[in-house]
């Protein structure tokens, strides 16, 4: 069998720790599979049992993403960057990988290239296929012709190939990044990748949770280190909508919430019989697939399991560090009339309770796009560690085309 590193470095929220893992849950038929985390330890995240994971000393950042700091309060980042470069190149001479997985460097990330630079120099020393795993928007620069030139320039030295994980008549990569056609690597688009309801293993709380019978309303902000606003209006929304509507408010906060914000949740909420809040469960999906409608961030992952499950779905994008990703992908749900953007005038309780009222009223639809973004990447990567990959790419091809049509 193949070995397969995957690098994945989260600094903020949780999405692109869920979304990486549920890729490599469907390599592990193909690849014995090393993981290595760069960020903070989840609490009750399960990997695959099959899964080697490697958690370097963790890093983060502030909720405006100008620092980076260990999370270890008693180790420095220095000394956490300088441990984590030599455990990184050890892994790599240890497991000795066919392939390197890096989710999103180039197009993010580049702060960790006193790292990741030294890892795929090691790699490409000793014949390993280098891949990019990355979201289906990127995040736009305000030197943004600077900011493509440095990401064509790494992908062409170090990449074998770029997978997209998204649909390009949803959100086209040329959306957020203008130069694809200077990319040299196979480029392919594996479409989205989504959770599956199989891999949910119930706990008592989460089967008690969801065998009430009153329809549920689920409201969550990812990781939990910001979206406080839409919390805070949710607790305080609950009074006008109890007798209006027969309903159950299930919240979850995120790991990463901070124990202050999370226990005055939980004492605003003291008095609320239709509120329950929790910091986190494994088997969201199984939430969202019972929920009546969807309160929540735009991130990619609780998209995809909006996009999974047909539910009602209204979303607050996320715009700290002037990043568009969220707006764009709830504006694009919008126009398809999939979703409601949560406008700021929105949160405040009267209103926020009729415009849930109203929601509720829409009928749930579905949108049809590729969402067989685990199994792609599985063939995909498998054909490039085999060496049976088609060089020929004609979806690469025809990417503008598909994007203009997209756009139009």
């Amino acid at each position: 069998m193949k070995k397969l590193m995957f690098y994945c470095q989260h600094i903020l929220g949780m999405g692109h720790l869920i979304r990486s893992m549920e890729i490599v849950r469907g390599l592990t038929a193909s690849f014995e599979v090393c993981f290595v985390n760069g960020g903070e330890v989840v609490s009750g995240f399960q990997p695959p049992p099959s899964v080697q994971v490697i958690n370097l000393p963790a890093i983060k950042t502030d909720t405006e993403f100008r620092e980076l700091m260990s999370v270890n309060p008693n180790l420095s980042l220095e000394a956490a960057e300088e441990m984590r470069r030599r455990q990184l190149l050890e892994t790599l001479e240890t497991f000795q990988p066919d392939v390197l997985m890096i989710e999103l460097f180039p197009f993010g990330r580049r702060r960790f290239s006193f790292e990741l630079v030294p890892l795929m120099e090691a790699a490409m020393a000793r014949g390993t296929k280098i891949v990019s795993s990355l979201r289906d928007i990127v995040v736009t620069k305000s030197n943004q012709a600077r900011h493509e030139a440095k990401v064509v320039r790494l992908i062409n030295q170090y990449f074998d190939q770029l997978l997209i994980h998204g649909d390009p008549t949803l959100h086209p990569l040329e959306e957020s990044f203008s130069r694809m056609a200077d990319l040299n690597c196979d480029v392919r688009y594996t479409g989205y990748v989504v959770q599956k309801p199989e891999h949910n293993r119930l706990t008592i709380v989460d089967r008690i949770a969801l065998s009430k019978q009153r329809p549920m309303i689920l409201v969550s902000v990812g990781g939990g280190r910001f979206g406080h606003e839409l919390l805070d209006c949710v607790v305080a929304t609950a009074e006008f909508l109890e007798g209006k509507l027969p309903h159950h408010i299930q919240v979850f906060t995120g790991p990463f919430m901070p124990e202050e914000k999370f226990w005055e949740l939980k004492a605003a909420t003291r008095d609320r019989n239709n509120l329950q809040i929790s910091r986190y469960t494994p088997n969201f999906l199984s939430y969202m697939q019972q929920a009546d409608l969807s309160i929540s961030m735009s991130g990619y992952n609780t998209t995809m399991n909006i996009l999974t499950t047909g539910v009602r779905a209204m979303m607050l994008p996320f715009t700290g560090n002037d990043d568009q990703e969220q707006t764009k992908r709830v504006e694009r749900l919008a126009a398809l009339g999939k979703a409601r953007k949560i406008e700021p005038e929105d949160l405040q309780p009267a209103r926020f309770a009729e415009v849930i009222i109203a929601h509720l009223q829409q009928s749930p639809s579905r949108l049809d796009i590729d969402l067989n973004g685990v199994e792609n990447t599985a063939q995909f990567v498998t054909a490039l560690a085999q060496g049976t990959l088609v060089t020929s790419n004609p979806a690469r091809k025809q990417v503008s085309s598909i994007a203009a049509t997209a756009v139009a």
